[in-house]
């Protein structure tokens, strides 16, 4: 395997520099025509809804969907034979991307699109598909997907609702309990997972009509309150065997398959979200006056402004380069475990995206609370809404301690393999660090970004050595490690992306992203560094920290001035063209 194979495999970015990335402005006129699309349906459509669905009247959703289905906004990962668009992944997370700013509704219409059609996109025998995804594309049936249970969460393999097959051997019949179910209130085809014979993880297509499924109240919710979430109660549900969805025990391929596709939309749903909460943010720093000023003429405004800016950037940059990298993977491919393959490749950075973008959403609709101030805690101003709705993002499609686990987890399984070398790597590494190095380097943003990646591996190398198989049981040390793998990534993203681009703006939010990172990775370093050693040992380790995450001095705050300007002239996200409508 070539050095440029490594490189472009998921993960494999840890270990050199890719000589290009996608990015926005590499959008084709089919993906801006339907970003353009699904902007125009969700400002003129959905968010003048917003306020009845908030009150409970989730009867529109129902409307809207159909409205969405008929725009083709639905159809995007459908294959045309069965009605639909047969569109990149790149189309179908700008669309996710678009309907981030309507919260709740922004939620059902993933639920249906992604883990509500998928499973029956890549497991459904022919006659599933021809029966029901016509319709789901439509938007004339709505889908939702149904896993979670009282007991199981995290741990989905623990289901406890089992299905066995009755004496005529033409139905098996369900019991148990669902919830946390989106779209409970008005789906009409759900994907229920189950144990068959008591242990064998199982997905089922289920009917709304079928005799023997309930559901319960409407949960009254902190956030999304204009989707729908309900308990779900089977009781000796009878469902065809025809309605078996992929084979009996291989559930699990269809759950964590359909994750990692919700786990890089929900890194859209951040992004999206995150460019509504900034322009709420300028458009009102610049309304509000104090002192006889606007707000936005103060210095901590500002600051916060450009922040909000930055991490955008630095998320939009890592969300494209990651679809750029899925689409690629999966281009020729035919058939479902070809094209689920080449997602599954990049499970880490899909990973890397729904902790990334849950938690620059939380940062921005915070900081756009902060920034209203009192009015900012009134449910008369969006903001409110948002900063309801952003919570929910850092728990769904598991949580956030889940994907940080997942991220380092998922890195040594494939080095153990051997399918990614970071075992050798690690090794070199650690005999480079003892050799005093005098020579500075050409490119210090480029040196910088390396050296992040650098101390990856060199944590993730002294962890594995001091701890082996015991390792999994230390998660603060691999919840570091993750942290420092996220921050990497959105650091070099930013930095490509500004290096292709070009312009003073998108260079100078680089260079503030890689000193934040850079920041944040030694105090990571210094928490877990002395667990993973001791002595002179950790001296040595820590000595490495240090150098791996120095920094020139530069004038950070100079440099975000110069960021909330843009911020503060463009009334929001001041860069591309996939910034929000400002209606």
């Amino acid at each position: 395997m070539s050095d440029g194979t490594i490189i472009t495999r998921g993960g494999g970015w840890l270990l050199g520099e890719p000589d290009a990335i996608f990015t926005p402005e590499d959008f084709d006129d089919v993906t801006r025509d339907i970003a353009a699309t699904a902007k125009a349906f969700v400002h003129g459509e959905v968010m003048p809804r917003i306020p009845a669905m908030e009150r409970g009247e989730l009867e529109h959703n129902v409307t809207l969907m159909r409205a969405a289905g008929a725009l083709g906004l639905l159809a995007a990962e459908v294959p045309e034979e069965f009605g639909g668009l047969d569109l990149s992944k790149t189309v179908s997370t700008v669309i996710s991307e678009e309907f981030a700013p309507t919260g709740g509704f922004a939620v059902t219409q993933s639920a249906h699109a992604s883990i509500g059609t998928l499973p029956l996109v890549y497991f459904g025998t022919d006659e599933q598909k021809a029966r029901y995804l016509p319709s789901m594309a439509s938007g004339e049936r709505i889908a939702a997907y149904a896993l979670t249970e009282p007991g199981s969460g995290s741990d989905a393999l623990g289901a406890k609702t089992t299905a066995v097959l009755d004496e005529d051997g033409t139905h098996y019949v369900l019991n148990g309990t669902k919830m946390w179910i989106t779209n409970a209130g008005f789906a009409d085809i759900f994907t229920v997972f189950v144990k068959v014979d008591s242990d064998k993880f199982t997905a089922f297509i289920v009917e709304r009509d079928t005799p023997g499924l309930s559901f319960g109240q409407e949960e009254h919710k902190m956030g999304i309150r204009s989707s729908s979430t309900r308990i779900l109660n089977l009781d000796d549900c009878k469902v065809p065997v025809d309605n078996l969805l992929g084979e009996i025990g291989r559930g699990h391929k269809i759950a964590f398959n359909a994750l990692n596709v919700g786990r890089y939309k929900l890194g859209a749903a951040g992004l999206g979200a995150s460019k509504r909460v900034l322009h709420l943010a300028a458009a009102y720093a610049k309304e509000r006056h104090q002192f006889g000023v606007p707000i936005a003429t103060f210095g901590l405004m500002r600051h916060k402004l450009a922040e909000m800016a930055i991490r955008t950037f630095a998320l939009e940059s890592a969300l494209y380069r990651t679809m750029g990298l899925i689409d690629t993977a999966i281009a020729g491919r035919h058939g479902a475990e070809a094209v689920l393959s080449g997602v599954e490749e990049y499970a880490v950075e899909s990973s890397i995206l729904k902790v990334l973008g849950s938690e620059t959403l939380d940062f921005c609709v915070d900081e756009g609370v902060q920034i209203h101030g009192g009015v900012g805690f009134s449910a008369e101003f969006e903001i409110e809404r948002a900063y309801r709705d952003s919570r929910v993002n850092r728990i769904f499609e598991g949580t956030n301690e889940i994907n940080r686990l997942l991220i380092p987890g998922t890195l040594l399984k494939r080095a153990l393999k051997g399918t990614l070398p970071l075992i050798p790597a690690a090794t070199k590494l650690q005999a480079e660090l003892l050799e005093p190095s005098f020579d500075p380097p050409a490119d210090t943003e480029l040196a910088a970004v390396a050296d992040l990646k650098r101390l990856v591996l060199l944590m993730a190398g002294a962890a594995a050595q001091r701890f082996g198989t015991k390792l999994e049981q230390e998660q603060e040390v691999l919840a570091a490690i993750a942290d420092g793998v996220i921050n990497a990534y959105a650091a070099e993203s930013a930095l490509l992306r500004a290096r292709k681009i070009g312009g003073e703006l998108a260079g100078t939010m680089a260079r503030v992203a890689i000193a934040e990172a850079q920041a944040k990775a030694g105090t990571a370093a210094a928490a877990a560094l002395p667990r993973i050693a001791a002595g002179d040992d950790a001296r040595i380790l820590l000595s490495a920290a240090r150098r791996l995450t120095k920094s020139e001095p530069q004038d950070l705050i100079e440099l975000r001035r110069q960021v909330a300007e843009a911020v503060l002239a463009a009334d929001g996200y001041p860069v591309g063209l996939t910034a929000p409508a400002t209606a």
